[in-house]
């Protein structure tokens, strides 16, 4: 990726990718192109050949899509899996038909079997039962993926998928109910201390472990990547392997994670702190912990030379700090 090509970064304004369009302006990547919902409906194939025709970007980033937490996953499954299916399809389906030389593909950890090892590396995918809370998005993600590798088997194309871990940040999705866990629970806290609220009810039993990554070095580590040198970006295109009779997939994955994880219970105790609520917290047992364990095998990007660089507890003030400046704006 070269600071004279056209840059398009699909989904600019969600958490990802305005991370992203941060990222590059600060590196001095200044030939970007970006458009709203209004502007560009990327679940119109007409609309996104159109723009792809006119524009003809070189790099794509594509972070659009549509996400939320369990509850709007419970919600919302059409919508889940048949936009962001839709999405996928129209964005890598034009990239290639005019000549998009690098595309990044913003992926899930929910694509991985809900019971897989620990921690997950990315030859487990499509080895096990999927978390069925998500189940819609997660075959979606899966769905991208897959059309990113056929297309690299076919036409020779350079699409890389990433696979973050838990994803939290600047310019968050902090609705009360549709929201992730951190931005949700952000929330929660920051309402129960301007209310005096005696308790903060936290869904789940508080015992599922997850991994969370923030914004930026997300941004940061999709950037490295789409920087690397030809013969080392190739090398994660995809590939099978044979061990004994036993054909082992290696898709064009790149986990992206922090390499430890904690509780939810420990989460909250954290966002209590950072929003300084002095109350209690109780856990509500009856509604789902989703996946028992998300953490994931880092490997392969560490062995590129890319590590985290933000602690939870730094990454946790600068996104109760963003809440308030959007509670300030509302």
């Amino acid at each position: 990726m070269k600071k004279h090509e056209k840059i398009y970064i699909a989904g600019h304004r969600g958490l990802v990718g305005s991370a992203i369009l941060r990222r590059l302006l600060t590196e001095g990547f200044s030939n970007i192109v970006v458009r709203t919902h209004d502007e560009l409906d990327l679940t119109d194939q007409q609309a996104t050949e159109k723009f792809f025709a006119s524009e003809k970007p070189d790099v794509v980033f594509l972070a659009a899509a549509k996400v939320g937490g369990i509850l709007a996953n419970q919600e919302f499954p059409v919508e889940f899996i048949r936009d962001n299916i839709n999405i996928q399809t129209n964005v890598i389906g034009a990239a290639y038909q005019h000549g998009v030389r690098r595309l990044l593909f913003l992926g899930s950890s929910c694509i991985y079997p809900k019971l897989a090892a620990q921690p997950i590396r990315e030859e487990s995918l499509l080895t096990g039962p999927l978390e069925p809370s998500n189940r819609p998005y997660a075959i979606a993600k899966i769905a991208g993926i897959e059309m990113c590798w056929s297309y690299n088997r076919q036409y020779g194309t350079q699409y890389l998928s990433v696979m973050p871990s838990n994803l939290y940040g600047p310019g968050d999705n902090y609705h009360p109910t549709h929201s992730h866990v951190i931005p949700a629970l952000i929330r929660k806290f920051h309402t129960a201390k301007q209310t005096g609220a005696a308790e903060v009810l936290v869904w789940g039993t508080g015992r599922a472990r997850r991994e969370f990554v923030f914004s930026d070095d997300m941004a940061d580590a999709c950037v490295y990547l789409m920087r690397l040198p030809s013969e080392r970006f190739a090398g994660l295109l995809g590939h099978t392997t044979r061990e004994n009779v036993t054909e082992i997939a290696h898709p064009p994955i790149v986990n992206i994670g922090v390499g430890s994880d904690m509780t939810i219970s420990e989460l909250a105790e954290a966002i209590q702190h950072t929003t300084g609520y002095q109350g209690r917290i109780r856990y509500d047992a009856t509604k789902p912990d989703g996946t028992p364990q998300k953490l994931l095998d880092t490997s392969i990007l560490s062995s590129l030379g890319w590590t985290p660089k933000t602690p939870l507890a730094e990454g946790l003030r600068a996104s109760y700090a963003d809440f308030l400046q959007q509670q300030t704006r509302s």
